[in-house]
């Protein structure tokens, strides 16, 4: 029975974000230099924009994103999308990226890293879901930021996801 609870708790601590912040646009430099984070992977569809698949940014993301690169903060997006999708709104947002990344499998986390010719620990992946985004962060070693200023899909899907991160998150 103690082997089931610890083994239930370990669980649910591989899907426990590192910070929990309401938008992208809270990561503030005074954040990231206390946290040894100097890159950052991002999410695209509900991180930097404002829905899933609504290319849309959010509002203070365009600003944002110039604050990170005028201060030395390199920003790679990572995206499960098809990279034709991913390619034309990185263009827009003047970014690199990983498209079609088959997160939450780590190995776009860590070449998304040495893009950034940074160790595992000083990355940090953004997103606002954590089956993917912070399971994967979880399993390659970088840390993790979860944004939960979400706007709402329609499929059953997400519905039935948001709900279960729900609850891991209110444990």
């Amino acid at each position: 029975m103690y082997f089931m609870y610890v083994f239930v708790k370990g669980m649910s601590l591989i899907f426990k974000p590192k910070f929990i912040l309401n938008n992208i646009t809270d990561i503030t430099l005074e954040f990231l230099k206390e946290n040894s984070i100097k890159g950052l992977l991002v999410d695209v569809d509900n991180t930097l924009t404002i829905a899933h698949a609504n290319p849309t940014l959010k509002n203070g993301v365009e600003v944002w994103l110039e604050n990170m690169k005028d201060n030395g903060i390199e920003v790679i997006i990572l995206s499960n999308a098809k990279k034709e999708r991913i390619k034309h709104f990185a263009g827009k947002v003047g970014l690199d990226f990983i498209g079609l990344s088959l997160k939450p499998l780590p190995f776009n986390y860590i070449k998304g890293a040495k893009a950034l010719n940074l160790k595992r620990k000083e990355t940090a992946i953004v997103g606002d879901q954590i089956f993917t985004d912070i399971l994967g962060g979880k399993l390659s070693g970088v840390q993790t930021i979860l944004v939960t200023d979400i706007t709402p899909e329609d499929k059953l899907s997400f519905k039935i996801r948001r709900k279960i991160e729900k609850k891991i998150l209110s444990r």
